[in-house]
């Protein structure tokens, strides 16, 4: 992939990474409330009991991680599509040890 690809790739799932998280809080939250019936609380307030800080904290990061990975798969299908190329990041592969 030439140079000008990949930087065009890397601003295509830059702004759709920006869009999923700000959706993906959003939708978090909407889960939140509608599950718990309240507002999500906020982490930094001594009053909040620690463990719905934590659960909050929890919630969120989950909620986006997955909705990041199926952003970045989108963006990486949508560039398959568009160029008739993998994009760099779908080439690599990751290796983890223990």
């Amino acid at each position: 992939m030439s140079v000008t690809r990949n930087l065009m790739f890397n601003a295509y799932s830059g702004g759709v990474a920006a869009l999923t998280a700000v959706v993906a809080h959003k939708v978090v939250e909407l889960a939140w409330t509608t599950i718990t019936g309240e507002e999500p609380p906020q982490v930094n307030d001594p009053a909040v009991p620690q463990a719905k800080a934590f659960a909050w904290v929890l919630a969120n990061a989950v909620g986006i991680g997955l909705l990041g990975v199926a952003a970045n798969r989108f963006a990486a299908q949508r560039w398959l599509k568009f160029s008739g190329e993998e994009s760099a990041r779908s080439m690599r592969t990751v290796s983890v040890r223990f």
